[in-house]
């Protein structure tokens, strides 16, 4: 039998990393393949935990720990194995890679609150030593341990590249600040906009930061913290701003590769004037000035290849025409657009953009007027998308489709089969079942997942 190499089994596996369930079916193939498999499945032990499951994932934990440990524990009245166990076949904590703190405090939080910080200390000790190293650390909310006064913090946290954190951790992210140098994507949640002294010296002290993502409770402006990132305006490539007035500093963000914008203003807007952003690949806006969304893809040099917007701001029945005008105009590579529709002047300019746009390759449309013409829209789509589009989703809000959706597939004979979602799902499954069964439909779902994932 052909034997493949373990680094080879490794690339191959890990393109399988979000798949746990084949993962999981692969590990009793053989010794070989479950070797490769058992370090990918605890990269990141902790995203797939579930609701009720967390006593089982801190067995497997606490079964590391050293006889000394569990005495210590037992001495101080807690006896956390109460069955008999084995030894784990491999040391698992040693394959972790993601530090997520509030994953350790859930899991923990699952015993008795009397035990909780005698069992912090033993579980803390495992993760947090010389002989870990983490790419990946995420810290919550309230999170009242000083990770930096573990022996060992140093060592294992000095190499993350991925930081997610609330910016009332001023202790933690005074030590981060001290010890991390090379973390190139953050994903912060700003709790007070006057009190980011910490997180503002953390950013400073990074030597390139590519991926920055800004939340804040509270609407307003934190005009430092937009220096701060100043410093990394020719890296950064992934920018997301939430519940915030910017300035200047978007200006200078020149390499942006994927901007996301919710409930943002820029101020003073003539500064739009003067955007450019000549590799921006991909624009998400939600809730934000039509006016803003315009002059961003009126910004970009045709590299555009993926727009989601919605709920945005403005006179919507001239700004939807005029924003599709601009979208056809700008952005001949597209090939995924989220955009909503609000009346005939709509179905008109989609028309051009089915046109203009030939590469498109899915279409995610939005309306929630029930007197819409689904007839022309749905004629429309059927007649003038190219042979790549294929893949819809439909948030609709009108209940009588069943028309207008049995002329959409009669009119998609001969052509790729389509992979729809649509909301209200259930009005129509004895239909697409159908249609399915002619081959139009591949696949059909309940709206869900992002914008632009289908099930195959």
């Amino acid at each position: 039998m052909f034997k493949l190499d373990r680094d080879v089994l490794r690339l191959i596996f890990e393109e399988l990393r979000d798949d746990e369930k084949t993962l999981c079916l692969c590990l009793s193939v053989n010794k070989a393949i479950c070797e490769t498999v058992v370090p990918i499945l605890w990269k990141n032990p902790w995203k797939s935990i579930k609701e009720g499951k967390e006593k089982f994932l801190l067995n497997v934990i606490i079964s590391h720990l050293s006889d000394e440990s569990k005495n210590n524990l037992k001495n101080l009245g807690v006896n956390l194995l109460t069955n008999s166990y084995k030894k784990p076949l491999f040391n698992y904590i040693s394959f972790c890679k993601h530090l997520r703190l509030c994953g350790i405090k859930k899991i923990i939080n699952s015993y008795e609150e009397s035990k909780i910080s005698i069992i912090n200390n033993e579980i803390f000790k495992l993760f947090i030593n010389e002989n870990m190293k983490y790419t990946h650390l995420y810290i919550p909310l309230n999170f009242d341990i000083q990770i930096h006064l573990i022996h060992g913090a140093k060592s294992c946290l000095s190499e993350i590249i991925f930081l997610k954190c609330h910016s009332n951790n001023d202790d933690n992210i005074a030590r981060l600040t001290e010890i991390c140098k090379s973390i190139k994507e953050m994903e912060l949640f700003i709790v007070d906009n006057n009190k980011n002294n910490e997180i503002i010296k953390l950013i400073e002290a990074q030597r390139k930061l590519f991926n920055v993502s800004l939340k804040y409770s509270s609407y307003g402006e934190d005009r430092t913290l937009e220096n701060s990132l100043i410093k990394h305006a020719n890296t950064i490539q992934y920018f997301k701003i939430d519940n915030q007035s910017i300035t200047k500093f978007l200006l200078l963000f020149v390499n942006l590769r994927v901007l996301d914008l919710h409930e943002i203003i820029i101020e003073p807007l003539d500064q739009l004037k003067n955007i450019s952003l000549p590799y921006l690949k991909i624009l998400y806006a939600r809730r934000v000035s039509y006016i803003i969304l315009i002059s961003l893809i009126e910004s970009t040099s045709g590299q555009l290849t993926e727009i989601s917007f919605t709920y945005c701001t403005g006179n919507k029945y001239i700004e939807d025409k005029h924003i599709i005008q601009v979208i056809y105009q700008n952005c001949p590579n597209l090939k995924y657009l989220k955009t909503g529709l609000g009346d005939i002047r709509d179905i008109l300019e989609l028309e051009n953009l089915l046109i203009n746009c030939q590469y498109l390759d899915g279409l995610y449309l939005t309306n929630y007027i029930n007197s819409f013409n689904f007839d022309n829209l749905f004629e429309m789509l059927a007649n003038l998308s190219s042979i790549n589009l294929f893949k819809f989703k439909f948030d609709f809000l009108a209940f009588r489709l069943k028309k207008s959706l049995k002329l959409f597939f009669d009119n998609w004979k001969d052509r790729h089969p389509m992979l729809i979602q649509i909301s209200y799902i259930k009005e129509y499954s004895s239909l697409m079942e159908e249609y399915k069964a002619e081959g139009i439909i591949k696949n059909y779902n309940h709206l869900h997942g992002e914008d632009f994932e289908w099930n195959t």
